[in-house]
């Protein structure tokens, strides 16, 4: 039976750049999807760092995006445009958005949906497609991480963290990470790291290269930039691949270049959102390949699944999402934070 669908929605809007305060309740009309597009009923969004920045006024949607902060959700689809054959009405998917997630309704393209895995509650399943496609893109892709090879993941018990170890560990690699306290480095090991070091007692640095007999790691993974940047060019391997996806403490700083010359370095990032219609539905279908089978089960249950499924940290009203963002730029956090409308 078709959901009926109201004229007017609740949503989260941005009253103007600033911190978590910003964030207001607001009505708005119900969108209606394009050709390709289908209208998600949303049970749940993701509340991710790039939100933030959007809020701030540090982070434009892209032409044509609502200008409403959400990234990805969960839900089920209400309504769909006349080119999209792939979904129902009815089904149940998560997604990534280009915007406009932090609402009751949220428009995206068909081809960015994903089934809900098998086991995975819709908060759970809201708390996928953003993480899921980024560290697949940069780790997998950019980073080249290949079985056998180590990763150090920086900022280990985020939401971008705790699925790159989980991602990594099914995939073969070993995993080292960095986090801000006792909590967070047990949290990661209980993920599948190998190594968990508190960035506020030991040198990731020295640390890395005494695990791996002063070789270095392959890849890293960071999104702290500032002075980490000259250091991840220490502790790279030769031939080491080093993706930034976020730059917390500063984009700018000082390095020593030759020795990415020396090592053979390759130093890389990217942004997800800006990325093309087209780049975002070849990601959901290698994910829906290689990455969904693995979903589900409790983490560490091999039978039939790697028991990936992402770590929670807490669920607001979507009314409270000026607290969400609060405990998110606290870094008190350890994996996800989503919205429920």
């Amino acid at each position: 039976m078709a959901h009926p669908i109201p004229e007017m929605m609740s949503c989260i809007e941005i009253s103007a750049p600033g911190g978590p305060d910003v964030l207001v309740p607001a009505q708005r009309p119900v969108p209606e999807p394009e050709h390709d597009e289908i209208l998600i009923k949303v049970a749940a969004a993701g509340v991710n760092r790039p939100d933030a920045l959007q809020r701030a006024g540090h982070y434009d949607p892209p032409k044509g995006a609502s200008d409403l902060p959400g990234l990805e959700v969960s839900g089920t689809i209400v309504a769909k445009g006349s080119n999209v054959a792939n979904w129902q009405i009815g089904d149940q998917v998560c997604a990534l958005t280009p915007g406009g997630g932090y609402a009751e309704y949220c428009l995206t393209h068909a081809d960015h949906a994903l089934p809900i895995p098998e086991g995975l509650d819709m908060a759970e399943a809201a708390a996928l497609p953003e993480t899921f496609f980024t560290v697949w893109s940069n780790v997998f892709e950019r980073g080249a991480l290949q079985a056998g090879e180590t990763l150090l993941i920086h900022g280990g018990s985020s939401g971008i963290g705790t699925t790159a170890i989980q991602l990594a560990k099914a995939f073969g690699a070993r995993v080292f990470v960095t986090a801000g306290s006792e909590e967070k480095c047990a949290a990661c090991r209980d993920l599948g790291a190998e190594l968990a070091i508190n960035y506020r007692e030991t040198d990731f640095v020295e640390a890395v290269r005494a695990a791996t007999d002063k070789r270095g790691v392959d890849v890293i993974l960071d999104m702290v930039g500032g002075d980490y940047i000259g250091r991840n060019f220490k502790a790279a391997a030769m031939d080491g691949r080093i993706v930034n996806i976020a730059f917390l403490q500063g984009a700018k700083a000082e390095v020593n270049f030759a020795l990415g010359m020396v090592k053979r370095l390759t130093w890389t990032g990217s942004t997800l959102r800006p990325r093309s219609i087209a780049y975002k539905a070849q990601l959901a279908e290698i994910l829906a390949a290689k990455v969904w089978p693995k979903i589900g089960g409790k983490i560490g249950d091999q039978i039939g699944s790697a028991g990936i499924r992402p770590v929670m940290d807490q669920r607001f009203a979507l009314s409270d999402a000026a607290a969400a963002h609060a405990r998110m730029e606290s870094s008190a956090h350890i994996g996800k934070i989503v919205l429920i409308p």
